[in-house]
């Protein structure tokens, strides 16, 4: 199997591009080769497959197996491959994922490779039930959740998968490792959930620190970015547009009034091919 290892902000991912479907041990060699000790080491897997909706398909394995709705990052990794690579021509693409449906992406090129990579990740699913929490409410803001005998308030927020942001006094220290994997799985979240603390320094700027559902701490995460603008704004704490830095760098994002999408720029970078 030939693969390129990639990242989007220290979110790092081994692409496979040419296989027609995804494969039936896809979740077992995430599990292997995504292992930072023993294989190539990554966050997780992402196959780029053929579409009948779009100009691909993205399909992403986490480092434990399982499979989320949607990658920020991921998209971007993608849609610079596809282009670098020639499987494409063009500037604009689409891409289809497993949960947010078919999303449109732009392509900032510099000198023949994409820099820059800004993608419509559609509008942002705010009822309880959907996102999907157990809170029968049509949004979930500023809502108290219990851990451990520690009260915590969230705001839920889903972007084709589901995000808990909670604010804290100071998310770049934040102990991530103590909360995150118990608010993953708490009974609230009946499909696990991602967590997002952050910290809003101003009204066009955000720190954000995140335990992925599946995959644990990250360097980054492209739709908790997109759930903490929503939710920021939702808590009266943001502009509609503001960048989001998270540990392995800034995102911008922008919550569109007119169309109510929300809009992800970012870099991709590729780090080096191999085959196993």
């Amino acid at each position: 199997m030939n693969f390129t290892k990639m990242h989007g902000l220290g979110n790092d991912f081994i692409i496979v591009a040419g296989e027609k479907e995804l494969p039936a041990d896809a979740d077992q060699r995430a599990i292997q080769l995504c292992n930072r000790f023993f294989s190539i080491g990554a966050d997780g897997m992402v196959y780029i497959l053929p579409s009948n909706h779009a100009d691909f398909k993205m399909r992403i394995i986490n480092s434990d197996g399982s499979e989320p709705e949607q990658c920020g990052n991921a998209i971007r990794c993608v849609s610079k491959y596809v282009y670098d690579h020639k499987l494409i021509d063009k500037t604009e693409i689409t891409v289809e994922t497993l949960g947010a449906g078919v999303q449109k992406v732009q392509l900032n090129v510099q000198d023949g490779k994409v820099r820059t990579v800004r993608v419509d990740m559609g509008q942002p699913i705010l009822s309880g039930l959907q996102v999907p929490t157990t809170v029968d409410e049509a949004r979930v803001i500023n809502y108290p959740i219990e851990v451990d005998g520690k009260e915590f308030r969230f705001t839920a927020v889903s972007m084709g998968n589901p995000h808990c942001v909670i604010y804290v006094e100071d998310a770049v220290n934040f102990d991530l490792a103590t909360w995150g994997p118990k608010l993953e799985v708490h009974p609230m979240f009946p499909r696990k959930i991602n967590v997002e603390f952050v910290t809003v320094k101003n009204r066009t700027y955000t720190d954000m620190r995140v335990w992925e559902r599946g995959a644990g701490p990250t360097l980054a995460c492209g739709t908790g970015a997109c759930a903490t603008l929503v939710s920021s704004v939702l808590n009266g704490l943001t502009d509609r547009e503001a960048t989001v830095s998270l540990k392995g760098g800034d995102l911008f994002i922008e919550w569109n009034e007119a169309d109510n999408h929300v809009y992800m720029t970012g870099p991709a970078e590729e780090v080096f091919t191999g085959k196993v």
